[in-house]
């Protein structure tokens, strides 16, 4: 194995591994460590010309924590899987107002992966299987340095904030029936606090999204006007890194701090993207998440 090299790629946030794979990381620490050291510093890592498997996907995702199981709202569910596909099994594209069309057209909103659940993620790994010639990207935003860039009396109001979480809320924005009353009894609204502290470096990050809609102690109108002023703060131009696809290609992104969305592409585009989804633990800080008993 080659030296480990980071290459940095977006404006203070994200980067390329080079020197190490999926599988190195898998089988070495000392490829591990180096990796694990990359996600803390730059929150976004992209991983080229990769051979993945499911097996490898999991193998490499396992090495950071424990995996999340997909739940009513996956295709995969009952799996280490999120399926994002717009390929039906005989091979046909779905219509545009199919169930996995309109889950697309959500995940264009800004997100962070599983912060509607209990617990939410760490990190999601996202792999290339069939990539669309035309659109498609990713792009990401640094809530880290979002928060950054916030006044310091803003800082210190939203310190100690708690706020809501319902997947119901986000997918709501695109169809009242994109969900399922199974969907919404499995994915009960949560709360977390609104700033997270990354315990490796120290570095507090906002920690909202798309499926953000209450904030306690605040009136609705204008807990939801600050909830948007803060995504359109923090996802302003200039400020985030936008991924385009190639086959092969892995990404993984750090959820605790990081906003992403999906970007359009044409309906006779075929797109198959498989997320694996890491589970945030009390050592990823996610004890000082929770509400004061």
């Amino acid at each position: 194995m080659s030296a480990i090299e980071i290459k940095r790629l977006g404006p203070g946030f994200a980067a390329e591994v080079r020197g190490a794979g999926l599988a190195d990381v898998a089988q070495r620490d000392d490829a591990y460590a180096a990796v694990r050291a990359a996600f803390e510093a730059h929150s976004v890592l992209v991983f080229h010309g990769q051979k993945i498997s499911d097996e490898l996907q999991i193998a490499y995702s396992k090495r950071f924590g424990p995996l999340e199981i997909a739940k009513a709202a996956s295709r995969a569910e009952g799996t280490p899987f999120s399926v994002l596909t717009n390929i039906e099994p005989d091979g046909s594209l779905v219509p545009p107002d199919h169930k996995e069309a309109l889950r697309a057209r959500a995940n264009q909103l800004w997100h962070t992966d599983s912060c509607f659940k209990d617990p939410p993620a760490l990190a999601s790994v996202l792999s290339a299987r069939v990539v669309a010639t035309v659109g498609g990207e990713t792009e990401f935003a640094s809530q880290r340095l979002g928060w950054e860039r916030l006044p310091e009396p803003r800082r210190a109001r939203l310190a100690d904030a708690y706020a809501w979480h319902d997947y119901a809320y986000s997918r709501g924005k695109i169809s009242p029936a994109m969900i399922s009353t199974r969907e919404r009894s499995t994915l009960p609204p949560v709360r977390w606090r609104v700033r997270w502290r990354n315990p490796a470096n120290g570095r507090d990050s906002l920690y909202i999204a798309s499926h953000t809609y209450a904030i306690d102690g605040m009136p609705e109108g204008e807990a939801q006007a600050l909830l948007a002023e803060l995504i359109e703060h923090t996802t302003a131009s200039g400020h985030t890194y936008l991924h385009h696809w190639q086959p092969g290609d892995v990404l993984m992104w750090d959820n605790r701090c990081i906003l992403h969305r999906g970007r359009p592409w044409p309906d006779d585009q075929p797109r198959h993207v498989v997320r694996t989804t890491i589970t945030a633990t009390e050592a990823d800080g996610l004890a000082a998440m929770r509400p004061a008993a």
